[in-house]
């Protein structure tokens, strides 16, 4: 059985009524490091985008769920993203809205995801792709069973300086 809620949360799809919330995201320039995004996205390809958004993860490579509290207030994504079928393994990216953060969201919708790429996708690996300086994603991530197999070097350039990035991942073995 397919569990996309938890006692506090529920990762549910896209729709049209998340464009407002999808534009505040994407286009928070504080966030753009994260996609390596240089300039604001506009409403009509955020829209074209939420109109893709109903595509297959096999045809679409990835997935893209809201996070949203059981009042339906959308308080962040979880994605999964260069999926990989014949390999079993995709990267796995969580973002949360800073007012929410620390209060145990992040929590549930990784515990929900994970549930749903090893049971449901039927998943052998995951992986994901952290900057050093983010402690609370790497604790979160470790807290899960993630490794650390790598660092990247001066990956990213942000603010003036650049920041090393972790590769984590996570192998099932219940296969």
């Amino acid at each position: 059985m397919i569990k996309l809620k938890s006692s506090h949360i529920l990762l549910r799809a896209l729709t049209t009524e998340d464009l407002d919330f999808l534009e505040l995201v994407e286009n928070d320039e504080h966030l753009w490091y994260l996609s390596d995004t240089l300039q604001p996205f506009s409403r009509p390809i955020l829209k074209e985008y939420l109109d893709n958004s109903h595509k297959d993860i096999y045809e679409a490579k990835q997935m893209r769920l809201v996070i949203a509290l059981h009042n339906k207030q959308p308080i962040g994504f979880i994605d999964l993203y260069d999926f990989d079928p014949k390999n079993k393994r995709a990267g796995l990216g969580i973002i949360i809205l800073e007012d929410y953060q620390s209060k145990g969201y992040g929590t549930e919708a990784l515990e929900l995801m994970l549930d749903y790429a090893y049971d449901v996708l039927d998943l052998h690996q995951l992986f994901a792709s952290i900057i050093e300086e983010n402690k609370r994603s790497l604790k979160l991530f470790k807290s899960f069973g993630f490794e650390i197999i790598g660092l990247k070097k001066d990956w990213r350039y942000n603010s003036g300086h650049f920041q090393s990035e972790y590769l984590l991942q996570k192998i099932e073995n219940v296969h």
